[in-house]
Formats: C-alpha cells, structure tokens, sequence
C-alpha cells in the first residue's frame, strides 16, 4: 500500500501504479478540481485506487502502508487555472485557496489583519525583507482605494515597494508575498508539522517516507524531522533535487527537494 497524501491530478500515482503492478494506493487531496482530475487520470487502475476527500494533517489510515509520499506546496494546475487566484501570471480573484469550499480567502485574510500583523505573515511566511514597506502599502490601498480587483493588481502595488532597479529580475518582486499569503490562507505549515508527527505512525517498519518541498520553510521543517525523529533513519544526507534536463523541460522542478526516510520499527 502507498498513500499519496497530495494525490492531486494522479501524476505521481499513475507511473507508481504501472511500475508496481501488486501495488494499491489511498491518494489524499482537499481540492475538489484535483480529486475529480486524478479520478479520471487513474480510473483505468479500478479497485488498486482510492481517492479520498481530506486535508492529509486529518488523515488517520485503516492500516500501514509501504510508502508514504506527500508532494508538497500548490500544483500546476492550480497555479494555471486564473478563478483559483494563486498567481499573479493570469488575472484573477485573491482567493488561493486549496480548498475552494471552506476558509477564507486571500482578499478576507489581508482585510482582516493588522499591518503588523500582515507584516510578520508576509515575513515568516515569505522571508520577504520588504514586508513592512509591503503590509503598509496594502492596508494604505484597502483603505483609500478598496479592495483589489485581481491579482494582477496586488502584485503590482508589491512590486512598486521594490527599488526600481530590483523590480525587474528573475524572481518577481511579489513571488514571496504571494507564497506567504497563501500558506496563511492554507495554514501549510501547521499541517505538514502534523503530517511530520503522523506520518512515520503510517508506516510499517522498513517504510518510505518521501517528501517534496519547493521553498526553504518546508525544506528546513522536513530535514529537522528526519534527524530527530527516532522513528526515522534518513535515507538521503542531501536532497534529490532535478536534473538539468528535467528543469529545462519542466521549470517549475527547479526549486523542488526531495528527501527520504525509512520507518525503523
């Protein structure tokens, strides 16, 4: 058994399930658009699959599986699809939502705090050194001109508290704000402090625990876990990371680290 905590559109799954044929899998993911895209891209698997509605920090398994593997961090095609509000690539709403059905949105999360308060998000969350000058901004635009009408719109109300020479580099200046809004709206770090306390209780001993992070806040709480987790051994010293080939092909795979653990006991 393998449980994919992050099923999202079944790509991970599908090439797992036709490389092991013997292999069933209980994928987990809180997008509806995702559970609905992994039904049809793994339905000619049949029975070998489940496809659960949750968040994987509320997960509690029926029994123990083999490999545990959560894919962390928003997906392509959240990120593709403008409604869903997660880029500032293509207009749309300040939603960000996983989850489309429950919480509160973006737009809601930066009417409802402080400036300070938005502040320390945008630089816990972001590591963004201009988060003072960027929360004094929002709130300053809430205030005089109301909410903003899309993403497009806030990214460049953050780019213009950026020097003018820095605004225009590789990164974009509101990439780091975008992340730190949407892991408070999605209370990421939380649940993958939870999927690091379970997790290893999934698994039976000799099991796989393989997670992919995409920024340094999940990077760091993931290789903590596996050193000081007496349950684990550390299966990879240094992450796996993408070959230049697969980057150039996939670009997103840039940021991506993969670290491994096997459940001792």
């Amino acid at each position: 058994l393998m449980i994919d905590a992050t099923v999202g559109g079944g790509g991970h799954c599908a090439l797992i399930l036709e490389a092991y044929p013997n292999l069933k899998v209980i994928g987990l993911d809180q997008d509806p658009n995702a559970r609905e895209a992994a039904n049809r891209r793994l339905a000619p698997f049949g029975s070998r699959v489940k496809i659960i509605a949750t968040n994987f920090a509320n997960f509690i398994p029926d029994e123990k599986a083999s490999v545990v593997l959560a894919d962390l961090g928003v997906s392509s095609p959240q990120l593709d699809v403008a409604s869903r509000g997660f880029s500032f690539r293509i207009n749309g709403p300040l939603d960000m939502r996983m989850n489309p059905e429950e919480g509160i949105t973006a737009e809601n999360l930066i009417q409802s705090l402080k400036e300070t308060e938005l502040a320390n998000i945008i630089y816990a969350n972001g590591e963004e050194r201009f988060s003072r000058k960027i929360a004094r901004k929002i709130k300053t635009d809430l205030l005089e001109q109301g909410p903003y009408e899309g993403t497009n719109a806030l990214a460049y109300a953050i780019a213009g508290c950026y020097p003018p020479k820095q605004r225009y580099g590789r990164i974009h200046p509101a990439t780091r704000t975008f992340q730190a809004l949407r892991i408070a709206v999605n209370n990421e770090l939380e649940a993958l402090d939870q999927l690091l306390i379970e997790a290893p209780n999934w698994l039976r001993p000799e099991g796989l625990l393989s997670i992919i992070s995409f920024h340094s806040l999940e990077d760091r709480r993931v290789k903590k876990a596996f050193i000081n987790d007496e349950r684990l051994e550390r299966m990879t010293r240094k992450p796996l990371q993408a070959s230049p080939e697969e980057i150039e092909s996939n670009p997103r795979s840039r940021s991506a680290k993969c670290r491994i653990a096997k459940r001792r006991f």
